[in-house]
């Protein structure tokens, strides 16, 4: 199949790295039941911490379904900051924005852009959150900037560029006949190549066991600088994590960025198994959850911890890592329960 003439390379438009200043970041408050059984309130308080570290620095444009959700949301609200939160009426099934929302492009020349790209609620998995597909299509009119639509399925925690040629992912993703059977490992590159801006395509093996995504990238390794890549490692050799992530590590020590130099890898410890600490006594399958879900935001980065062991690591790892941003711990117990957390419900509009 091959890729339309005009695309956003060719409009000279590309995904730029998540740490370049945002105009604004994305979010859709949390209602479904179905995704956090009895935790929909401890995930509100999360997104309202959320909300409260990111409005200092950025607009924080939210989702609601209508006004009175708006107005219950407003009188939670209690920062300084509160006044930089933007509501907009739309109604969503979920709350995975990362997934189902615009992918925001910019040029060299003030303009922006974003990609609509196809969500099928990951391979099909869920027929009910087909309906976030729109959501992109929904905003265009309110975004007045240029949509692109690609014709192809692609969630948005699914990829991480760097800003400068390069954009991560994995090949149980990107290559499930769930998504896009019709296509080759080949014109998914061209796709990749034409849609992001970029000119290189790094394949990582497998995600992190418990991941109904099947194998994000943003659970697993994540660019925070061009040439700087922090991958997720774990230390127990008996956890089912434990191969597949070293596999991971080894790919990422042979591979070099688009002017072929290698990458620097920092380690990430993981937070072993998950399942139900602060909201939950029950004993139930693993959950995905990786401190390498942060989000990267202006003047702070976001960080998912767990109540372990091992998050005090993780965060102290981070803020070596971003010395420029305040590193904010978020405890993301109860909102993994859903599948995901911080990366997977935010997404970042770039400054033109």
């Amino acid at each position: 199949m091959p890729v339309p003439q005009e695309t956003p390379v060719t409009l000279g438009f590309h995904m730029p790295a998540e740490w370049r200043p945002h105009v604004a970041t994305w979010l859709t408050w949390p209602k479904d039941p179905e995704t956090w059984p009895d935790r929909v309130p401890h995930v509100e308080e999360i997104y309202i911490e959320m909300m409260a570290a990111l409005t200092p620095h950025e607009t924080v444009n939210l989702l609601v379904d209508d006004e009175a959700t708006e107005r219950a949301v407003r009188e939670r609200c209690a920062f300084p900051s509160s006044g930089n939160i933007r509501f907009h009426h739309i109604l969503t099934v979920d709350s995975w924005i990362r997934d189902y929302g615009p992918n925001f492009l910019i040029d060299g020349r003030g303009g922006a852009a974003f990609n609509d790209w196809i969500f099928n609620a990951w391979g099909n998995k869920y027929e009910t959150l087909k309906y976030d597909d729109g959501v992109p299509l929904f905003l265009e009119p309110q975004l007045g900037i240029r949509r692109f639509v690609p014709g192809i399925v692609l969630e948005g925690g699914a990829i991480d560029v760097n800003g400068a040629g390069c954009v991560l992912t994995t090949e149980q993703c990107l290559l499930n006949p769930n998504r896009n059977p019709h296509l080759s490992r080949t014109e998914i590159e061209s796709y990749l190549k034409s849609y992001l801006g970029v000119s290189k395509v790094l394949w990582l093996g497998e995600g992190i066991v418990g991941d109904d995504t099947d194998g994000h990238i943003d659970d697993i390794a994540r660019f925070v600088g061009p040439n700087t890549i922090v991958c997720a490692l774990e230390d127990d050799p008996e956890d089912p994590n434990y191969e597949l992530l070293n596999d991971n590590l080894a790919r990422l020590k042979s591979m070099t960025d688009a002017n072929g130099v290698g990458f620097e890898i920092v380690t990430l410890p993981m937070p072993g198994v998950v399942g139900g600490t602060s909201t939950d006594t029950r004993n139930l399958d693993r959950l995905p959850a990786s401190y390498a879900n942060f989000y990267i935001a202006n003047h702070v980065v976001l960080a998912p911890v767990f109540g372990h062991e091992n998050d005090r690591r993780a965060v102290e790892t981070l803020q070596r890592v971003f010395t420029d941003r305040r590193v904010v711990p978020i405890n993301c117990e109860p909102l993994v329960w859903g599948m995901g957390t911080i990366h997977c419900v935010t997404q970042q509009q770039p400054q033109p």
